[in-house]
C-alpha cells in the first residue's frame, strides 16, 4: 500500500458570508493536489464547533435552509456510482470533517447500522470526528473515536468500497495524535 499520511496544516482564515465576517481557525488540507472523486463543490468554510456558524442552524451557515436529499445507496460493489460516498471521501481528505460526518451519517442510516456497509460508514464517521476532535484539542475524545473506528474497520473486508482497509488501519494505528492519513480510492 501507499503511504497516504501527510501532515495537516492549521491556519487562520477569514470568511465573508451574507455580510457577516467569520474569523475562524480551520484545518487546511495537507495536499491540495490530492485527487478529487466527486465534482461537487466544497462548502464555503470548514465548520469547527464554537468557531464558525453552525451550517444548518445559523442563518450565516453554509447549508442553512438547504434540504438534505435522502442519499442514494447502492450495493458496496457499485461504490463508484455513489456520489455521496465519493463526496464524503473528498470532504474527509480536504479537512471538511464535520461535513464529511454529516454526509456519511445519511449513508450509514440508509445502509443499516449493523450491516457490513453500515459498520464501514460508521468507522469513517468516527475517523472524521477524531480528526475534528484532534483539531480542537480534545485528545481523549480523539483517542476514543479512533479506537472505535479501528474496531469497526476490523469487521469489514480487506478491500472495501475502493479502500485498502488493511493499509488504512495500519496508518491509523500509527496516527497517535499526529497527521491523519488521507484516503485514496482504488479505481
Amino acid at each position: 500500500g501507499e503511504d497516504n499520511s501527510r501532515p495537516f496544516v492549521w491556519k487562520t482564515a477569514r470568511f465573508t458570508r451574507s455580510n457577516m465576517q467569520i474569523g475562524a481557525s480551520e484545518p487546511q488540507p495537507p495536499d491540495p493536489s490530492w485527487p478529487r472523486y466527486s465534482p461537487r463543490p466544497f462548502p464555503a468554510y470548514r465548520f469547527v464547533p464554537g468557531r464558525s456558524p453552525h451550517p444548518h442552524r445559523n442563518p450565516q451557515g453554509h447549508s442553512f435552509g438547504r434540504v438534505e436529499a435522502k442519499p442514494a445507496l447502492l450495493p458496496p460493489e457499485q461504490w463508484r456510482r455513489v456520489d455521496d460516498y465519493l463526496y464524503a471521501i473528498d470532504l474527509y481528505n480536504y479537512a471538511y470533517w464535520w461535513e464529511c460526518h454529516e454526509v456519511l451519517e445519511g449513508l450509514w442510516r440508509a445502509a443499516g447500522q449493523t450491516t457490513e456497509q453500515g459498520m464501514f460508514f460508521r468507522a469513517l464517521i468516527q475517523l472524521a470526528a477524531a480528526n475534528l476532535k484532534r483539531f480542537v484539542g480534545q485528545l481523549h475524545a480523539t483517542d476514543r473515536l479512533l479506537r472505535r473506528g479501528l474496531v469497526r474497520l476490523e469487521r469489514v473486508s480487506e478491500h472495501y468500497m475502493g479502500i485498502d482497509v488493511v493499509n488504512l488501519r495500519n496508518q491509523l494505528e500509527e496516527f497517535q495524535f499526529r497527521s491523519a492519513p488521507l484516503i485514496r480510492l482504488n479505481w
